[in-house]
């Protein structure tokens, strides 16, 4: 297997751009790393990088080599899964990102279940409100919520989410409860946002009676963390847009209450993505479909008997 260890380190380096990247990837330290792309180097009697203090760049043949041993590691990973497949023993690791809010809620809980069943299956979860890559992140399945732009990715409907824009009645004692979302943007009420370096999303999409529309909300306080703007909006200080089963409990319990509902936002889903290399693995099957249920059960018990307008 030292050829095979190999060839998957020459991989995540050229993907990554980085030894010490390759190296946390595949458990291991960059001394480890560099010596496996050494070795291969030798073997093949050619240089795959060239190499400085500062930057890691592919040669010529590295460049070349990479679509060979691409395809050698994915057939050897869809020989390995049609055996695993054959003898119902599925073993190995799956890496998983998804958003913070879905993650430590319907995501996160269901783990240690999953690990109860498939012993043999251990799973790195990923959580993270920013837009990942699932090459360069070496991910196996990640969950994403919100529209999808082409992908060469197979996607896998989970479930539709519901959205609504709410705040603390402190909130709207204070301020006001806005109709509409041509009132969140008149009366300069405080829209807590999610935003990141990168984000494409600066307004809010929101239903109107000609169709959605975008509103150019603003505020004193931003946060790459969905669960941030949950905090800051039950301590009254502004308002916040997200997925109803996100809030249900506080919505219940009245620490926070449906505002603008004429204007609500758009649903969105819930998907799962996996790289159509990644399909005939049985552990990543085993896993999305396990989860894809317990998402859809956990989401429907949150929301179940909540009163809402419209």
């Amino acid at each position: 297997m030292s050829y095979v260890n190999n060839l998957r380190m020459f991989v995540r380096v050229y993907e990554l751009g980085s030894m010490s990247a390759a190296a946390r990837d595949q458990r291991t330290s960059p001394a480890v790393a560099s010596a496996r792309i050494s070795n291969l180097e030798r073997h093949l009697g050619v240089r795959l990088f060239n190499r400085t203090t500062r930057s890691l760049q592919p040669t010529e043949n590295g460049r070349l080599f990479y679509d060979g041993a691409r395809r050698v590691l994915d057939a050897i990973d869809e020989a390995e899964a049609a055996v695993m497949d054959v003898t119902q023993t599925p073993r190995g690791t799956v890496f998983v990102a998804a958003p913070l809010g879905i993650g430590r809620r319907v995501i996160a809980p269901h783990v240690p279940a999953f690990k109860d069943l498939y012993p043999l299956i251990d799973v790195r979860l990923r959580l993270s409100d920013r837009t990942i890559d699932m090459t360069a992140e070496g991910l196996d399945v990640a969950f994403h919520l919100g529209q999808l732009e082409d992908s060469a990715l197979k996607v896998r409907l989970v479930a539709d989410c519901p959205r609504l824009l709410c705040a603390a009645p402190a909130y709207v004692a204070r301020r006001g409860m806005p109709a509409d979302g041509a009132a969140l943007v008149a009366d300069r009420h405080d829209c807590l946002n999610l935003r990141f370096p990168g984000a494409r999303e600066f307004q809010w999409t929101l239903a109107t009676p000609e169709g959605p529309r975008r509103f150019e909300i603003a505020g004193p306080f931003e946060s790459d963390d969905g669960d941030v703007l949950t905090g800051w909006a039950l301590d009254g200080r502004g308002i916040v847009l997200k997925p109803i089963f996100e809030v249900a409990e506080h919505l219940r319990s009245g620490a926070l209450v449906p505002v603008a509902t004429a204007t609500p936002p758009l649903p969105v889903q819930l998907s799962c993505l996996t790289p159509h290399r990644r399909l005939r693995d049985p552990k990543i099957r085993l896993f999305s479909d396990f989860m894809a249920a317990r998402i859809r059960a956990d989401m429907a018990a949150r929301v179940e008997g909540l009163s809402l307008p419209g």
